[in-house]
């Protein structure tokens, strides 16, 4: 039975996913991406016009999976700390489970071989946690004395930071620990009264 054309891109999106994530857009070729997904080259260019626009979709899938993340961690009903160390939590398993995110990453990581234009990073991720932190002071959950937006912007270098190197290290399986070592830095940094342990103990998982 022939597949849809839009079950045709998927398979094709999710096969470049893989070659992507493993090889890396210099290391991948349509021909290899044509014997993952199991099609000819041209249902590929059916579809996209090249691997440049194969890795453009991909990293703007990557970017649109936040923000259902994100509203679904603001819905938990959590103080606003806690859901900054949720949304962590929750965007550390996607870069370990989701090979999308993994090769809309490693692709935005070689952008400089890629010749299609890719979405701005980190900026608004920035946004997010400024405003879940300032809310985290009209809660009482963050300390009134810190400073939102550079807070933010050091909580998403440090995130990224600790996914580059468990991903260097352990190839993202230990990522949630290495990211409850980097919350039990930053947590009395936020507040200074806080039981980082505890804290981070009576999150939900």
């Amino acid at each position: 039975m022939r597949q849809s054309s839009e079950a045709t891109r998927r398979s094709v999106a999710e096969a470049a996913a893989r070659l992507f994530d493993r090889h890396g857009y210099v290391g991948t070729s349509i021909s290899a991406i044509c014997r993952e997904a199991q099609v000819t080259s041209g249902a590929v260019y059916f579809h996209f016009s090249g691997k440049d626009d194969l890795a453009r979709y991909l990293v703007e899938e990557h970017f649109a999976s936040w923000p259902a993340i994100i509203e679904r961690v603001e819905r938990t009903g959590l103080p606003a700390l806690e859901r900054v160390v949720t949304l962590s939590r929750e965007v550390a398993r996607a870069f370990r489970d989701d090979v999308v995110v993994r090769a809309g990453s490693r692709l935005w990581t070689e952008r400089r071989d890629i010749t299609a234009q890719m979405p701005r990073p980190f900026v608004g991720w920035i946004q997010t946690l400024e405003a879940m932190l300032s809310a985290g002071q009209a809660d009482g959950s963050v300390d009134p004395g810190v400073d939102a937006g550079v807070a933010a912007s050091a909580l998403v270098c440090a995130f990224f930071g600790t996914h580059t190197v468990s991903d260097a290290l352990d190839g993202r399986t230990l990522i949630e620990e290495h990211l409850h070592r980097m919350w039990l830095m930053f947590l009395p940094a936020l507040r200074r009264d806080a039981d980082p342990a505890r804290v981070l103990a009576d999150i939900p998982p």
